[in-house]
């Protein structure tokens, strides 16, 4: 079995997640993050459109997660992004940083918005 090193572009991956806090690119961030090939920026939480608005025409998916289980988010939220041109994948948090980890390492134009667990 042949073993390649995973290359990620600009943005960071998650690294490890706990109560209130996620590291991302070596880096500790506590609360809601948004993370992407822009980088890392605190988030304030579904209520917070703009920041993941200024995605638009910068990535095709946004994963957004809802925290240790996977709940749905409120419908103008999705709406908004889906105006906007913007995928929306949503799913508890561990998920969605596993799953932006592995696209990451694919070269893929996503972004990934978090509620910690």
């Amino acid at each position: 079995m042949r073993l390649n090193e995973v290359v990620y572009s600009d943005a960071k991956p998650v690294e490890g997640y706990g109560p209130g806090f996620f590291r991302i690119g070596s880096e500790v961030f506590k609360g809601p993050v948004i993370a992407g090939a822009s980088g890392v920026s605190p988030w304030a939480g579904f209520d917070d459109h703009a920041p993941l608005l200024a995605l638009a025409g910068k990535i095709d998916i946004l994963f957004i997660g809802t925290g240790p289980e996977i709940t749905h988010i409120p419908a103008d939220l999705r709406s908004v992004l889906e105006d906007a041109g913007i995928g929306v994948d949503v799913m508890s948090s561990p998920a969605a940083a596993r799953t932006y980890n592995v696209l990451l390492s694919e070269g893929r134009r996503i972004a990934l918005a978090l509620i910690p667990v």
